[in-house]
């Protein structure tokens, strides 16, 4: 087991007083069997009279929260520490059957009984069905393959086919953008994943979390490690035990211990780690900063 603390602050400042805001966040980390969630703190300021903390349709902890006092600025830091353990650590992509019985398998039937999983192979707002993606990703599915070698090949294609460049796109680029002019930033290599793995009629969905911003000694950085990050997961049944295959393109790898995965949906829009609206406030200026650090051993929390 590896335990991480993840900071992720945002700091928005405004040229005019901001009248009245109302906000959505998305910022405690996800707790299941693969991933313990020891503490998790958020700090607003300025103070909101009151927050809600809600769980969405995705099973995703948000919070919401307004500010009805005039302010020029607006912080908020998330801390969080959380124990992981191996998500694959027997990784079998062999298993699992064909990919067009997968297929086949969630394509509406009258009278069928209903797989939560089809939600994901549907079109969503960030990420249209485009034919370019589907003929991209056939070259990683020849017929019989099993759905986790597939989905592999193709996320070291997209590793190999695009290049990482910060500020080459926007929250707002279109996916058919982002395709064509084959590079991004994670956003947009999870969304040309999930795109080409829809196109085929299998289910894939958006990942939002962090890296660990210092790898172990002897391994190289990976890429996005300073920011938030965002990769995908295919649906394999009988690969790993909920199905769900943790795949990061940009940076080419299964992710482990060193990912934590804060939010899961169907694109970026679904999880965004902070948005809102709010009156007034003019012209404003972003900034963000993320550390994920690894802690003392898991065995010294518990003793």
């Amino acid at each position: 087991m590896v335990t991480l603390e993840v900071r992720h602050e945002t700091h928005y400042r405004y040229a005019a007083p901001v009248a009245q805001a109302l906000h959505l966040a998305w910022l405690q980390p996800l707790h299941d069997e693969r991933q313990s969630l020891l503490a998790h703190e958020l700090q607003i300021e300025p103070t909101p009279p009151e927050r809600l903390q809600q769980i969405d349709g995705f099973g995703n902890r948000r919070v919401f929260f307004g500010l009805s006092r005039p302010h020029r600025a607006l912080s908020v830091c998330s801390s969080s520490r959380v124990q992981l353990v191996p998500r694959a650590p027997d990784l079998d992509g062999a298993s699992g059957g064909a990919w067009e019985v997968l297929r086949d398998r969630l394509r509406y039937a009258a009278g069928a009984r209903f797989e939560p999983a089809v939600e994901f192979v549907q079109p969503s707002p960030f990420i249209p069905r485009l034919a370019e993606l589907r003929a991209y990703a056939a070259a990683s599915f020849p017929p019989g393959r099993p759905p986790a070698q597939g989905a592999i090949e193709l996320m070291r294609r997209i590793h190999e086919d695009f290049r990482y460049e910060t500020a080459s796109t926007g929250v707002d680029t279109p996916l058919a953008l982002a395709f064509a002019q084959k590079r991004g930033v994670c956003q947009d290599f999870a969304h040309v994943m999930i795109g080409a793995l829809r196109m085929l009629g299998l289910p894939a969905r958006y990942v939002s979390g962090y890296l660990l911003t210092e790898p172990p000694t002897g391994s190289a950085p990976l890429v996005g490690a300073d920011a938030s990050h965002a990769w995908v997961q295919a649906y394999c049944p009988g690969v790993v035990a909920d199905g769900w295959l943790d795949l990061d393109p940009t940076n080419a790898v299964i992710p482990d211990t060193g990912h934590v995965r804060l939010a899961i949906g169907r694109d970026y829009g679904d999880v965004t780690p902070l948005r809102g609206v709010i009156r007034g406030g003019g012209e404003h200026t972003l900034d963000v900063r993320v550390q994920t650090r690894q802690v003392e051993p898991a065995r010294m929390l518990l003793e």
